[in-house]
């Protein structure tokens, strides 16, 4: 059997590139959602009430649960955190 390398986690996950580029995507902006929410030193109940969200759905937020959230409710929410999102488009290599 032929060993295969990816360049990152989410090409080897993936089924196709564009599937990969949304995991990416999804996973980066959870990470700094996910920090942002623990920078405010406030209970999940707290945070959660901020983000219009309930307590379990940050949870899973904090859990790092990326299967549960769409790239759409996660732009939603860091935009509700105080986050500025910025799309940088590049060739492929």
């Amino acid at each position: 059997m032929e060993e295969q390398t990816f360049e990152n986690v989410f090409d080897a996950l993936a089924d196709t590139p564009a599937e990969a580029a949304n995991l990416k995507a999804r996973a980066e902006v959870l990470l700094a959602l996910s920090q942002r929410v623990r920078s405010w030193n406030i209970s999940q109940e707290a945070a959660a009430t901020r983000l219009g969200i309930t307590r379990p759905r940050m949870n899973d937020l904090l859990q790092g649960k990326l299967g549960k959230f769409s790239l759409d409710a996660l732009v939603n929410l860091a935009t509700a955190a105080g986050l500025r999102l910025e799309i940088r488009i590049a060739d492929a290599a």
